[in-house]
């Protein structure tokens, strides 16, 4: 008898065959659930650590124009000192306030309540209800809404009627794009956004 025929004849493992598959596949299917279900817990992590690295380069690039050159509200042209910020937010931010509590009672509702004035502030508030603060430190940085008002960018005194207040920049989700920022002054240095 050939070595093959001997070979092609014997079973006596053919019975665990079909255990050991189900076994090996019930692991393989544990390991990806496993898997899938610590991705979907660590995500929400690694989102919050990249938005609070996006705050603190904010804060840095708005505190390295604050010794900068000041342009005059009334001239016209962008020659005060400038930054762009750029910010890429998830989701789950509602805003993004700079040198301003727009919703100080934490309700989710930004026009019910009077806004509180945060000089220095990067404020971040989540659909949770969370919020995150960076400091920006160095000298009282004020920041106001801008707008492009004959051919020269200026204080938008209406920009935010329910606030109360004319200082503050508030951006609402989605958040996504490239922020500028200069460095003006109106009897005080303030920090004027271009969007």
């Amino acid at each position: 008898m050939g070595y093959l025929q001997r070979f092609l004849e014997d079973t006596r493992g053919v019975d665990t065959i079909p255990l050991k598959m189900v076994v090996y596949l019930t692991i393989t299917a544990l390991v990806v659930v496993l898997a899938a279900v610590s991705w979907n817990n660590i995500s929400p992590v690694m989102d919050d650590a990249d938005v609070d690295r996006q705050l603190e380069d904010a804060a840095l690039k708005i505190s390295s124009i604050q010794h900068g050159y000041a342009r005059d509200i009334s001239s016209k042209g962008t020659d005060g000192s400038m930054c762009t910020v750029e910010l890429s937010m998830p989701d789950h931010v509602n805003y993004v306030a700079f040198g301003v509590d727009p919703d100080p009672d934490a309700d989710g509702n930004l026009t019910n309540t009077a806004w509180s004035v945060e000089d220095n502030t990067i404020l971040c508030s989540y659909a949770s209800g969370v919020k995150t603060r960076v400091l920006i430190s160095g000298e009282p940085v004020l920041f106001r809404k801008g707008i492009f008002d004959d051919n020269k960018w200026v204080f938008d005194e209406d920009a935010y009627s329910y606030g109360n207040i004319s200082e503050g920049v508030v951006i609402e989700g989605p958040i996504n794009g490239e922020f500028t920022f200069e460095l003006v002054f109106d009897g005080k240095k303030q920090t004027l956004s271009h969007f």
